[in-house]
């Protein structure tokens, strides 16, 4: 084990935080995972502890004990998750502040927060810089605009790396995703809404995870937009899965104004796990500028948004009778409820 090297990963239970905690653990650290699902890994090298970062008492002991070198906070509550909108903004805001908190108190420096492109829900018409004001318009971004503020005091004080990451996706990653694979793998129509022509960054879990642990070593806080490179339209990413997979599903198209007004009513009457985020960026491009983080931290990505939908999808498709089993675990490592789209599925 390297020497001193005990690592605080808040939320390494979950799908994100499970790959940069097992990453961190095949690199020689010690781990200390904390998060409110148990957690299903064991490693001479990791405690787990199942608890709430809401607790302040119970992150006073972990830090008192932990002698940590660094924390990576990955904890999130997410909105198509089964939690109340109170428990998701504590959790995300106040849970964050006790990490900043603690970290003060025991003296950890280093601090890696992992945000989200979800404070931003619409074409900027270019790739979407740091210093760009957010416009979350639901509460998970929101949630998670307020936390990156709730740091902002501490940040004289700690090396408070921001890390603002597109969708993460790997084998395993599930939630919303798994809807998309179901439909491929059922060989049924994988609809785009418009042209599919709109180009959406998504991160490859490992890349995240490497800048994670190279943000460990900077040496003052700053602020990252992370994201994969030479990003092609979503009918391009859908059409290379099919081709993995070799079932009969097909890219076809929805009109965008209809559909869109259909995903808005659907989401108001509670049937869709679509959200405003959701359709309001279905059909739009987004796309981080990643310049920042390449200059500074040295950072590169290695896989593109095709090579790791296909990895994603052969894991989905290998393990889908497991995978629907799935009850206590966090929310993107099970499939999310397909709701109304089952309908479409009946139809495609």
């Amino acid at each position: 084990m390297k020497q001193n090297q005990n690592i605080l990963v808040t939320g390494g239970s979950g799908f994100f935080g499970g790959v940069l905690k097992r990453r961190l653990l095949s690199e020689g650290y010690a781990v200390t995972n904390i998060d409110l699902v148990a957690d299903t890994d064991t490693h001479p090298a990791l405690t787990s502890i199942r608890g709430d970062i809401r607790d302040a008492a119970l992150l006073d002991s972990i830090f008192a004990k932990g002698d940590f070198r660094a924390v990576l906070h990955c904890a999130a509550l997410l909105a198509h998750d089964t939690v109340d909108d109170n428990d998701l903004w504590t959790s995300n805001v106040d849970g964050t502040r006790n990490i900043a908190e603690a970290c003060r108190t025991h003296g950890v420096r280093q601090l890696v927060f992992t945000s989200t492109n979800c404070l931003w829900a619409s074409n900027l018409g270019h790739e979407v810089r740091e210093d760009e004001p957010p416009n979350p318009v639901e509460l998970y971004g929101r949630s998670k605009l307020a936390a990156e503020q709730a740091l902002k005091p501490y940040e004289t004080e700690l090396n408070i790396i921001t890390i603002r990451c597109p969708t993460i996706i790997d084998s395993g990653r599930l939630g919303l995703l798994a809807i998309l694979f179901e439909f491929i793998d059922d060989g049924k129509k994988v609809w785009v809404v418009g042209t599919g022509g709109n180009r959406y960054q998504f991160i490859y879990a490992q890349d995240l995870a490497t800048a994670c642990i190279q943000a460990m070593a900077y040496p003052h806080s700053d602020l990252f937009h992370i994201g994969s490179e030479n990003v092609c339209s979503l009918r391009e990413v859908y059409e290379a899965v099919i081709r993995d997979a070799g079932t009969k599903a097909r890219v076809a198209q929805l009109p965008k104004a209809p559909t869109i007004a259909a995903m808005k009513l659907a989401h108001k009457l509670g049937v869709s796990p679509l959200g405003p985020y959701h359709y309001r960026m279905i059909a739009e491009d987004f796309i981080f500028d990643t310049t920042r983080i390449r200059e500074r931290l040295g950072w590169r990505p290695t896989v593109t948004n095709q090579q790791m939908m296909i990895e994603a999808y052969r894991y989905y498709s290998s393990q889908r009778r497991q995978i629907h089993s799935r009850k206590e675990v966090s929310a993107h490592s099970k499939p999310a409820e397909m709701g109304v789209i089952r309908l479409l599925k009946w139809l495609s």
